[in-house]
């Protein structure tokens, strides 16, 4: 079987109706638009499980906290703590096809940045799916 990845990887990645490339917009926009928000919707549930043993692990701290707080928790532990950012960041690099890897490396600091803001808002968005997860416990 030949290999065709990135045929596979773009096959799997959901179709996002609202993200649009224009002509005008800049590489790192399109390049959000075609390649991360997909990657991040389709990522999604495998986001929300690795914050939620973050939180876990770190003695789920995040429970006793009001809204505000667990908001600003996100924001802290995306940015604060290297390690954990670069698995999440992983977890995303790690769905590019070569010609995206290539791309991404010429602008990876600004794109490095897109990734982490877009995760932050999606992991604020949905902050609620881990209010459910306490309660099942």
């Amino acid at each position: 079987m030949m290999n065709d990845r990135p045929n596979d990887i773009k096959r799997i990645r959901p179709e996002i109706g609202k993200a649009k490339s224009f002509d005008h917009m800049g590489f790192e926009e399109r390049f959000q638009n075609d390649t991360l928000r997909p990657i991040l919707k389709l990522q999604n549930p495998l986001l929300l499980s690795v914050f939620q043993n973050y939180i876990v692990k770190l003695k789920g701290v995040f429970y006793e906290l009001s809204i505000e707080k667990r908001l600003a928790y996100i924001e802290n532990a995306l940015f604060k703590d290297q390690k954990f950012r670069n698995a999440l960041k992983g977890m995303i690099i790690g769905l590019f096809t070569v010609a995206e890897f290539e791309a991404y490396s010429q602008a990876s600091s600004s794109i490095n940045k897109r990734i982490i803001h877009m995760l932050m808002n999606r992991l604020k968005d949905q902050v609620q799916f881990f209010e459910v997860a306490v309660t099942e416990k």
